[in-house]
């Protein structure tokens, strides 16, 4: 999968195809209903797949010092796309200028002049441009103008309305990573580098793979059962284990982080990139007492979590 960022610097060869526009996080079952439609579309023409979304999020350009609510990294958001067979993804640059254009100077600018697209689709709700001043029907007047196609999609609908990000994200905040997976039409994963920790883990008999949660939504603090892909490396591949999210309350204040013990490891993983699944969760997040009544919950929650992992 090619990603391109640069609307005004586009190689020939990642021109003419057929892209959903959209944030796409955390890439749902609505979100990959229309890929579907994206390759149905793009065979019949014989064109490129794509998808075109943006960085900075459009929401976190406006409000930078809100909550985080993102489900996952443009990092992960890639990993997720190229599985689902996207061959272009355009990941634009969100700034100043693009925020500046108004219906018609996106659509001639970007979507025509720049990544020269042959057909586009998007969500009946979709808004774009200046203000989101533009809509469904102003897109598809501005690609008949153009020389481009648009498909509108009804939204896809699920067990509790309509599927959306939003609606993953309270189902996690609940501790609900089952319900969430439902939504998703895969696990809730946590991407990244593992970082260097206090260590703490591995004297306690219990090494763990330390991740921030830097602009992430997180989801309900406590102890999950995981599964664990390792993503580069000499110790690529998938595993089993336990993850703690939380604030570790018996060692003082703390941002949140993810710690993760895999089960029957052993290896320096510092810097590898790996993605954490969230598939049960077990338990809140607790203080102890003592180091030893820590321990002894330790063991038992990796138990647990063998348990859950055994059934799924």
């Amino acid at each position: 999968m090619r990603i391109i960022r640069d609307y005004e610097y586009v190689d020939r060869s990642d021109t003419n195809a057929v892209a959903a526009i959209g944030n796409f996080d955390g890439v749902h079952l609505g979100h990959q209903a229309v890929l579907k439609k994206v390759h149905s579309i793009a065979k019949e023409l014989n064109a490129p797949r794509g998808v075109i979304t943006f960085e900075p999020h459009p929401r976190s350009y406006f409000a930078p010092n809100a909550p985080s609510f993102r489900l996952m990294s443009s990092s992960a958001k890639a990993t997720r796309l190229e599985k689902l067979g996207v061959d272009k993804l355009y990941e634009l640059n969100f700034n100043a200028a693009l925020s500046k254009l108004n219906p018609e100077e996106f659509a001639s600018n970007v979507l025509y002049n720049g990544l020269r697209l042959r057909h586009i689709l998007v969500g009946e709700d979709f808004c774009f441009g200046k203000d989101r001043k533009g809509n469904v029907q102003t897109l598809k007047r501005l690609g008949n103008d153009l020389g481009f196609g648009v498909t509108s999609l009804e939204l896809i609908k699920g067990e509790h309305g309509e599927l959306s990000s939003t609606s993953i994200r309270n189902l996690l905040s609940q501790g609900k990573p089952k319900e969430a997976a439902g939504q998703l039409g895969h696990w809730h994963r946590i991407e990244g580098p593992v970082i260097g920790g206090e260590q703490r883990g591995r004297v306690l008999g219990y090494p763990t793979a330390n991740m921030e949660l830097r602009d992430l939504h997180i989801p309900k603090l406590g102890v999950y059962a995981v599964l664990i892909d390792i993503l580069d490396g000499p110790h690529k591949g998938s595993y089993k284990g336990a993850s703690s999210l939380g604030v570790r309350p018996m060692f003082g204040q703390n941002s949140p982080n993810l710690e993760t013990y895999i089960f029957d490891f052993s290896g320096d993983i510092y810097g590898a990139q790996i993605s954490i699944a969230l598939v049960e969760y077990l338990r809140p997040e607790l203080s102890f007492d003592n180091v030893e009544a820590l321990v002894e919950q330790m063991a038992s929650d990796c138990e647990n979590a063998k348990k859950f992992l055994s059934m799924s």
